[in-house]
């Protein structure tokens, strides 16, 4: 031992310890959110969203810290530059790789006049808080302008662009207009599963119009903006949900009754389920959005 320079005490602990198995500690798990100054937590997604909004109006030549900076201001939210750098870094708008020219330009919104179902439908994520596990679901439904319908939604953990497509898909089969040539507008916002390549080549697949609207511009999708309000309002904020499964289950069975049950003036004050029954003994005036 004096020869190589070894204490006793470390050679019989390496001895003793040779066969157990390394566990390497890859540092604290990446939460998933961050929280405003008044302490509401915001999941990453959302400020994805945020992030997008800032640079496609005012902050294409920002980087990460300027970003940083303007989250704080504009959301009041509690936010560090590094956390801001790693979303960037996902969403690949870092300054270096930053390219005006995707594959799938951007279609924006423009006014129309919708006169039936199946014309215009919109698509959104809501985000909700499960406090029992300290982490969010997610809601993307896709509700028809004209009947008012929840056509279909996903509802997770996480909600990618293939799990946004996968519920347009659905869609179009609960409606019979898969194999139709003629298919409704798809209008979203810039969300990160709306802009990725993924989801506008499934819409070119599926031979889907989809267009977005101008950033900070929430009224052009008033109608999906609505629904999500009202979802909030009479389901998601009256209940602290402990588990996913008591999350899922409650929010499937709102949209069940705001489909089958709950009334709308815009309707003749009946749900969206007795509209579409009635619709040819009904005449109702177009929409224009």
């Amino acid at each position: 031992m004096k020869i190589v320079g070894l204490s006793k005490s470390t050679y019989y602990y390496h001895l003793k310890n040779r066969h157990r198995p390394k566990h390497y500690n890859g540092g604290r798990p990446v939460p998933g959110y961050s929280v405003t100054s008044n302490g509401k937590p915001v999941s990453d997604e959302q400020i994805k969203e945020w992030i997008i909004a800032i640079i496609e109006t005012d902050g294409f030549s920002y980087g990460y810290k300027k970003i940083s900076i303007l989250l704080k201001r504009e959301y009041n939210l509690i936010i560090n530059k590094k956390k801001v750098y790693r979303l960037c870094k996902e969403l690949e708008i870092l300054r270096p790789q930053r390219k005006i020219k995707r594959k799938h330009p951007r279609r924006l919104a423009r006014n129309r006049e919708i006169t039936s179902s199946n014309q215009l439908w919109e698509l959104d994520v809501k985000y909700g808080y499960i406090a029992g596990e300290n982490r969010f679901f997610f809601l993307a439904s896709i509700i028809d302008v004209f009947d008012r319908s929840i056509i279909n939604y996903h509802i997770g953990l996480t909600c990618t662009a293939k799990d946004a497509a996968a519920a347009v898909k659905g869609s179009l089969l609960l409606r019979q207009l898969y194999q139709n040539d003629k298919k409704p507008v798809l209008r979203t916002d810039n969300g990160p599963q709306f802009i990725a390549d993924a989801f506008e080549a499934i819409c070119q697949q599926l031979g889907l119009v989809h267009e977005r609207i101008p950033c900070k511009t929430p009224n052009i999708i008033a109608h999906i903006e609505a629904f999500h309000r009202i979802l909030e309002d009479e389901c998601i904020s009256l209940y602290e949900f402990q588990s996913f499964a008591e999350a899922y289950q409650t929010v499937t069975d709102y949209i069940r009754y705001y489909n089958e049950t709950r009334i709308h003036s815009s309707l003749k004050y009946m749900s969206p389920h007795e509209f579409i029954n009635n619709r040819h003994n009904i005449k109702i005036p177009s929409v224009k959005v």
